[in-house]
């Protein structure tokens, strides 16, 4: 009996050692979302982020930005309030100064020392990539997939790694923008009848997580994110990830656009991030948002200047303390994200005011949306949004 029990014990042990290797096994593969270390606590958002990629754009134009007294650099305004990341928008050869990787080098350096972390968003263009435009960049076009998945990840690799020389490392890598439609087509675009289809996208996808990866220094390792649009689409978010977990790609953070007046209220992404959070036991953030606090200086044909098209404008008028009510309820949202894993969110281009167009000698589209006046003065909204946990 003595030696039966003994032997049970013995198999168990065994049973127990291999359940713990599997486990750390299956981890390591990182078949979606993992688990990351750096998670706080439940309700607490570990982001409070701003896209700054326009900054010197708009210092460049005589842009001057203050909170209430004399002009300060924008990250310092921002971090000063609360903002703890800085999202810089990459793109492989635009015009200068249009999120090309030396001005986001000189703005991570900025944000760095304001004491922010760096989350790199990798457009894989020349230009804006987002669910109707994934332009290949020209110097790339003519490759076959092998070809352009090697371009992909040498040219992530070389960007993380220069990110981390000059003391700068990326904390968040995004790869590719908006990607529910696929990437640099037409070779990753995800539509009946296009030469690459999944098999394509799913290669290049992986080029560049593979690439970010390789890039990180020892030690610090950055977290990759994958950027879908599709917030009130439960259907085509389960298709889309579904697809990525089943590839066995490897990333860290399911990453959301969430604009009301192009997603509907804010419940529509209450469902998405918990349906998303349960469904893969991944970490969920909204990586770009916004809201007007006036409709003056919007872009009536993009819609940010019809108050028709904001389906809470009772609840958040576009007036400066309705900008203000909208950040603190999306930082509600977001708390409440089962087991915590709402990780934050970022405002995007908070400090793009008129004298900066889209593209060279083209309008400012968005300047109804920042966090800073027309002249340039912190918004209420700003203080609401960045607050740190107890302030």
């Amino acid at each position: 009996m003595r030696a039966r029990r003994r032997r049970s014990v013995l198999v168990l042990m065994l049973m127990v050692a291999f359940a713990l290797l599997a486990g750390t096994f299956v981890a390591s593969c990182g078949h979606g979302p993992a688990a990351p270390a750096g998670r706080g606590e439940p309700g607490v958002l570990s982001v409070r982020g701003v896209d700054l990629s326009t900054a010197l754009l708009a210092e460049a134009a005589g842009i001057r930005y203050s909170a209430g007294g004399a002009a300060e650099p924008i990250e310092r305004i921002l971090a000063d309030v609360g903002a703890n990341y800085v999202r810089l928008r990459l793109w492989v050869n635009p015009p200068a100064g249009y999120g090309d990787e030396a001005s986001a080098l000189a703005l991570a350096r900025r944000a760095a020392a304001a004491g922010m972390k760096i989350f790199l968003d990798f457009h894989y263009s020349d230009t804006w990539a987002d669910p109707k435009h994934q332009t290949t960049p020209a110097a790339w076009r003519g490759d076959d997939l092998e070809a352009l998945a090697t371009r992909v990840r040498d040219y992530t690799r070389r960007v993380v790694a220069d990110f981390a020389r000059q003391g700068t490392p990326a904390d968040l890598v995004q790869v590719g923008n908006e990607i529910s439609n696929g990437m640099l087509w037409p070779l990753g675009r995800l539509t009946d009848g296009q030469p690459g289809g999944w098999p394509g996208f799913l290669a290049l996808v992986r080029a560049g997580v593979d690439g970010a990866r390789d890039g990180g220094p020892a030690g610090h390792r950055p977290r990759i994110a994958l950027h879908s649009d599709r917030v009130g689409d439960p259907a085509g978010s389960h298709t889309f990830f579904d697809r990525l977990t089943a590839a066995g790609i490897p990333f860290d953070v399911i990453a959301l656009s969430y604009y009301p007046f192009w997603h509907g209220p804010l419940d529509a992404l209450r469902a998405t991030m918990d349906d998303l959070a349960r469904r893969y036991r991944g970490d969920v953030l909204v990586a770009e948002t916004g809201y007007p606090w006036t409709m003056a200086g919007g872009d009536p044909v993009l819609g940010v200047a019809d108050p028709d098209r904001l389906p809470e404008a009772s609840r958040f008028p576009p007036t400066p303390e309705g900008q203000r009510a909208y950040f603190g309820a999306l930082r509600e949202v977001i708390r409440q994200v089962p087991d915590g894993r709402g990780l934050g969110f970022v405002a995007w281009e908070p400090g793009w005011l008129a004298g900066v167009g889209w593209e060279p000698g083209a309008t400012a589209p968005f300047t109804n949306l920042t966090l800073f006046d027309h002249e340039g003065g912190l918004l209420p909204a700003a203080r609401a949004a960045f607050a740190p946990p107890g302030s």
